[in-house]
């Protein structure tokens, strides 16, 4: 609909952006709670694929499966883009880890999440897999602008 979105919107996104999944989660939420449509199910979209992302790197296979679905069942109306968003891209990223996800199993998710490069548990102590990120092939999703020219 429009680029002239919030300022806390684009927070929310640049969060996504950084990884900050539970941090981008509290701040769409915010603003989806006193949105009206079509701009409120674009955001709980967002904000649902964040959280099952924050699930992912809490091994919970099925919160993050659920809500993936879910999120992305939201934004598919919405594409090629909204609110200066490629949410086609977005979708297209997304469907590839949630496919990943789903092929491997709730067996394996430890596996996957740190192959996706998230943080990994050795001795109580944090490792950021960031060479994890870098070298997957199936990277994180993110939230592209469309360029407005």
């Amino acid at each position: 609909m429009t680029n002239d979105q919030p300022d806390q919107f684009w927070q929310g996104v640049e969060q996504f952006n950084q990884r900050q999944f539970y941090a981008c989660h509290d701040t769409l939420e915010a603003i989806w709670m006193e949105a009206s449509e079509p701009d409120r199910r674009f955001y709980q979209g967002i904000l649902q694929i964040a959280v099952a992302l924050y699930h992912l790197g809490n091994q919970n296979w099925q919160g993050a499966v659920v809500l993936m679905g879910e999120g992305m069942n939201r934004l598919r109306s919405y594409q090629p883009e909204y609110a200066g968003i490629d949410v086609e891209g977005f979708l297209a990223q997304t469907a590839q880890i949630l496919k990943l996800l789903q092929e491997a199993g709730p067996n394996r998710v430890s596996a996957i999440a740190q192959q996706l490069g998230y943080p990994i548990q050795r001795n109580g102590q944090e490792e950021a897999a960031m060479e994890t990120i870098q070298a997957s092939t199936h990277p994180l999703p993110t939230l592209q602008r469309i360029s407005t020219q």
